[in-house]
């Protein structure tokens, strides 16, 4: 095969030119043909054999769009709603388990309650249990490229092995292979943090913005995580990231970790449960209870939370002086925190960073909700044939889906 003179093949430069089309159809689609000429400079003729080729592998359809003018509407591309992946987070008090489409789209959302923290067994059997029930569905509906695992805890970046998810009570756990043999398709498992940066980075508050930083509050703790140019930026062994680990207080609570005074011994989703007198089972009520309390300083729910505020600043100090991110996405009940208080309340919190690096620093809240690790779950499954689609071989005609020519 004929090169050119950086040495890519031809085959080279059409896997890169498939991989910058469907990476756009997956992140900003339904988009028109012209569009993709422009982003991406490549001709339109040329976009055009790309796009057949993506639907030929199952990746992309065509549509009609809605019409600017008069006469015929373009054609839209946009990733394929039956190639799919199955995203699960585990949790202390439930797994939660989703279809999550090409496009980023949840399709299906099933939450599994336990009545105790699983063991690594237990969880892989209520996994297996679930995905059986489901099978009519996935045959019938979905071609499966995958299984991807947010784990709330260090996740060993080559191989998937949990190395520690405390609050789990999980080490030293390697059940990708089993959960693989056992679903018959490959599973991926990280972070839990790194998978909502991914995420967000793709489809939520941090895209397009360069350096992002993700904090994620959940039952388990504070993850953190970090995106550059929307890839993560995991570190030697893909630790990189734990920012609920950073001193904020050093008389503070002993921690798992064998700390004291980490950010999530301070700023705890219970503690701000219990200062609105609610209970794990009622989180879904911890936002209008905590906008309540915040209009009234004598309660405690005002006290706790300008006190967790507080800690915050402190870890976002350091966040802001190191890294100096574009933007901070706030996630779990740290979001709803952001929400109810306001960006100048925290901003207020932040005190002695360099010159330059917080003034135009934006504050926001995860925009994809309680779906986003379930989200950035399903892009570890999709990265990899967005990277090089050419991994998916031709489909039958008929088991393509419908496109309009």
């Amino acid at each position: 095969m004929s090169a050119d003179s950086t040495g890519a093949t031809i085959d080279d430069v059409r896997r890169s030119n498939l991989a910058q089309v469907m990476k756009i159809a997956h992140q900003r689609g339904p988009v028109s043909r012209s569009e993709l000429a422009k982003a991406t400079g490549i001709s339109r003729s040329t976009i055009a054999a790309l796009v057949a080729d993506l639907h030929e592998r199952g990746l992309v359809t065509e549509t009609h769009g809605v019409a600017k003018r008069v006469g015929r509407p373009s054609l839209v591309v946009t990733a394929a709603p039956t190639t799919a992946a199955i995203a699960i987070n585990p949790e202390v008090d439930a797994t939660h388990l989703a279809i999550v489409t090409l496009g980023g789209r949840v399709v299906r959302h099933v939450t599994h309650r336990h009545e105790r923290v699983p063991t690594p067994g237990e969880f892989l059997n209520a996994v297996t249990a679930i995905l059986d029930g489901m099978r009519p569905e996935l045959d019938a509906r979905y071609r499966l490229l995958g299984v991807g695992v947010a784990v709330p805890g260090l996740v060993r970046a080559d191989d998937g092995t949990v190395l520690l998810a405390h609050h789990l009570g999980w080490s030293d756990v390697s059940f990708t292979g089993e959960m693989s043999d056992a679903v018959g398709l490959p599973v991926y498992a990280a972070n839990d943090a790194n998978c909502g940066v991914m995420g967000e980075a793709a489809f939520g508050a941090g895209r397009d913005l360069g350096t992002i930083v993700y904090l994620n509050g959940g039952p388990s703790g504070i993850g953190g995580a970090i995106a550059v140019g929307g890839g993560v930026l995991g570190g030697h062994t893909g630790h990189s990231g734990e920012f609920g680990h950073s001193l904020v207080e050093s008389s503070g609570q002993p921690c798992h970790c064998g700390a004291v005074g980490c950010l999530e011994t301070e700023v705890r989703r219970d503690r701000l449960l219990q200062s609105v007198r609610l209970d794990s089972s009622r989180i879904d009520e911890l936002m209008p209870a905590l906008s309540r309390a915040w209009l009234d300083p004598s309660t405690a729910g005002r006290q706790e939370m300008q006190r967790q505020i507080r800690y915050l600043g402190v870890a976002l100090r350091g966040i802001v002086n190191s890294l100096n991110p574009r933007c901070v996405v706030l996630g779990g009940f740290l979001g709803t925190l952001l929400k109810v208080v306001g960006e100048a309340e925290i901003k207020r919190a932040v005190g002695g960073t360099l010159p330059g690096g917080f003034e135009d620093l934006m504050l926001r809240p995860a925009a994809l909700g309680d779906e986003i690790l379930l989200v950035g779950a399903a892009e570890m499954v999709f990265q990899p044939v967005i990277d090089d689609p050419t991994r998916l071989s031709l489909m039958p005609l008929t088991a393509r889906v419908p496109s309009l020519t």
